[in-house]
């Protein structure tokens, strides 16, 4: 069972260890306070950001650059790197539902949550 990347190597940024694919070019970004691995083409899910699908973005805090020789990392982010995305589309996540109760004093308490979401487009890795 092939899962389409070949593993290469690994770096350590800001404590965790991150596995890197071998793409052409690869970066790791930060947006809704997260990180991501992203690569030219890959589509993925982020916190909510402002926009409508098909308007284009450009994320800026990109932690760290590789693919062609060694990896860039930034300190904390790399001085003009520049991820340019697409919106796709904006919408919410599964239903969580948040349950309380109290034994012996009749309080039950149910709530649900439907995190918002957009999904993007990763279009060029820029330096």
């Amino acid at each position: 069972m092939g899962l389409g990347f070949r593993l290469v190597g690994f770096a350590r940024l800001s404590g965790t260890y991150l596995f890197i694919k071998e793409f052409p070019v690869y970066a790791v970004i930060r947006t809704g306070n997260k990180q991501y691995i992203v690569s030219e083409g890959s589509k993925l899910k982020v916190e909510s950001l402002q926009g409508d699908a098909g308007q284009k973005l450009d994320l800026s805090d990109v932690l760290m650059v590789g693919g062609d020789g060694e990896p860039r990392v930034g300190t904390p982010v790399i001085a003009g790197a520049v991820v340019s995305a697409e919106i796709v589309a904006q919408g919410k996540g599964k239903k969580i539902l948040v349950y309380k109760k109290k034994r012996r004093k009749g309080y039950e308490k149910l709530r649900g949550h439907r995190q918002q979401y957009t999904e993007i487009k990763i279009g060029k890795i820029t330096l």
